[in-house]
Parts: C-alpha cells; sequence; structure tokens
C-alpha cells in the first residue's frame, strides 16, 4: 500500500526532556517499518539548527528552522522541558513567526510536556482543552485562562490540537497519532515492539489509583495495594483484607483510612472501576467484565460506575469506539 510522506517537526530546545523527543520519534520510526513505504519523515527542528543539549546531558543534532519551510510541515509537535527556555523561545521573533504559518498549514500540531507553554504563548491552544504535566497544570491555566487545562489526562485531542502529560504520554498519544492515520493494528504492532505493558487512553488519569496508593501507602499497606489490583475478582471485604494482613478487622479499617486517605470498601470501587474503563476498551461483555472486577452483576456495575463517571458503561463505550 502507498503512502504519501508526512513531514513531521519535533521541535527541541537546549533543556528539554530527552524522552519528550526520543519516546514520539520511536513511535513513528517504528510505524515507517511497518510499512511498506515510510509514512513519516521526521525532522528533529530547533531555532538555530546544530547540537541541542537536552536536560539529561545527552545531545541531539538538529535542523534550523530556516531549513524547513513552514507550509511544508504536515504535524507539529513541540517537546517539553526547561520552562525558562520555552519562555525565551516565545519572545524571539523567527520562533513565533514560524510556529504560527507551521501550525496554521499543519494537518494537527501539539506537544508533549510543558510545550504547551510555547503553543499557549503563541495563541496556538486558545480556547482548546490541552494537557501538560501534572505539576505544570496549575501554573498553565493561571498564566493561559484562555486555554482550557485538563490536569487529569494522559493526552487531549481537541480537533487538530493534541497535548499530552509529558514523558511516557508522549508515547501513548503518538501511538494514538499512528492509529488514526494507519489503523489499530499498526499502533498496537509497535506498542508491542516497545514492550509497552498496554496502550493507554487518553483519558486515563496521569495518576492511578495504584500509582496514587503506593506513592500513600508505603508499609504496611504497599504489598497489599498490589495484591488487590491483581484480585479484583476476589471478594476484598474487610474480614479477607484484615486477615491478610494479620490485624483485627477494627484496626485495619482504622489504619488503612487514615493511610490511604479512602475508606477500604471506597478504595476497592475506585480500583475496580477503573479497570473497568479499561476493559470497555476491549471486546469483552459486560457480565464478563462485571465477573473479571469482582462486582455481583452488571446492574450492580453499571450503578457504581454511572455513579463516579456520570455516564452508563454502555454509553462510555460507544463514545469510545
Amino acid at each position: 500500500m502507498s503512502h504519501t510522506l508526512h513531514t513531521l517537526a519535533l521541535f527541541v530546545f537546549d533543556g528539554v526532556q530527552i524522552l519528550d523527543v526520543t519516546g514520539p520519534a520511536a513511535v513513528f520510526a517504528a510505524a515507517n517499518d511497518c510499512c511498506a513505504e515510510p509514512f513519516y519523515d521526521v525532522v528533529i527542528v530547533s531555532a538555530k539548527g546544530g547540537n541541542v543539549s537536552s536536560s539529561c546531558a545527552v545531545q541531539l543534532a538538529t535542523t534550523a528552522l530556516s531549513e524547513l519551510p513552514p507550509d511544508s510541515v504536515d504535524i507539529l509537535l513541540v517537546a517539553g522541558g526547561d520552562e525558562d527556555a520555552l519562555r525565551r523561545l516565545a519572545g524571539e521573533r523567527t520562533v513565533r513567526k514560524w510556529m504560527q504559518q507551521a501550525g496554521a498549514g499543519a494537518i494537527r500540531y501539539g506537544s508533549i510536556c510543558t510545550g504547551a507553554f510555547l503553543l499557549a504563548d503563541l495563541g496556538l491552544v486558545d480556547g482548546k482543552r490541552v494537557a501538560t504535566h501534572w505539576s505544570a497544570c496549575r501554573e498553565l491555566a493561571d498564566t493561559y485562562p484562555q486555554v482550557e487545562v485538563d490536569a487529569d489526562s494522559l493526552y487531549v485531542e481537541d480537533g487538530h490540537v493534541w497535548t499530552s502529560a509529558g514523558v511516557t504520554t508522549g508515547i501513548d498519544m503518538c501511538l494514538a497519532m499512528v492509529e488514526r492515520d494507519l489503523g489499530s493494528a499498526v499502533a498496537n504492532s509497535i506498542a508491542a515492539r516497545l514492550v509497552l505493558y498496554a496502550r493507554r487512553p487518553g483519558y486515563q488519569s496521569q495518576f492511578s489509583p495504584v500509582l496514587k496508593a503506593q506513592a500513600k501507602a508505603g508499609a504496611p499497606f504497599g504489598k497489599l495495594v498490589d495484591w488487590m489490583a491483581a484480585n479484583l475478582h476476589e471478594p476484598l471485604d474487610v474480614p479477607q483484607l484484615a486477615a491478610r494482613m494479620a490485624m483485627s478487622e477494627r484496626s485495619f479499617h482504622r489504619k488503612f483510612t487514615s493511610s490511604m486517605g479512602e475508606t477500604p470498601a471506597r478504595f476497592v470501587e475506585i480500583l475496580r472501576l477503573d479497570h473497568v474503563r479499561q476493559l470497555l476498551e476491549t471486546n469483552k461483555s459486560l457480565k464478563e467484565i462485571a465477573v473479571e472486577t469482582g462486582f455481583s452483576g452488571t446492574t450492580q456495575l453499571s450503578r457504581a460506575f454511572e455513579r463516579r463517571f456520570g455516564i452508563t458503561p454502555q454509553l462510555f463505550r460507544e463514545t469510545r469506539a
């Protein structure tokens, strides 16, 4: 199958986060390997070209903006990194002009991590819903009130604007782009090649319930949280969990709630519903999902899901199809 070659510009700068560049670049290179002919022509660009130092001292060879006509860019992505460097770049006339022209003609454009700050400063995401790294969400929202900051999602697609939370989420977003361009089989093949645990949809939170719990729990509940996440089909009631921790039920309930900030029952439901949301992306029936996630039936699952997310599982599945 023959494809038109699409020029994809990855904009970098001194202090760039290296994974914001190499992650997406690896995805698009792998996509080319899956095609009979290359689909993406990936160009690493910077304001002046030459070697650019990343935040971890690794240097990147780059092409100057002046060497790549902005109207030749089909996809533009701004990597994240040092926010002061991004602000300085926003003040450079040549960068502003090139970015605005490239964005105007691109099929899609966006950012990884704090690259959203440059897009916001250039007015390229006004009125758009965007994602950035969790640590920068408040600053982005306060500095650019005309931008709707999604502080939760891994990545966001709003029209032809794509933005991600940063670092590894740039890989998730770029896999979604590849799926849009070349189909799910290619995207899944790339995910397998990169040895990803799972392809994560954009609506997933930057902090999974398990990750949040692991950060909070420590001893003595860290290992219990891992076990709970792997055994959602079990009852996971206080008697079972307390017995597993060799505690009285009363002591377990008190200590778990104090450590996790949630009662055991509430935490179990959060874990189950987060996994339900992932399974709704598969072809499993609602009955199968209920069994796998420990709900007594589809009615209980649906009520809990709608209570938490404000939408029925069926409608959620339809909107993600």
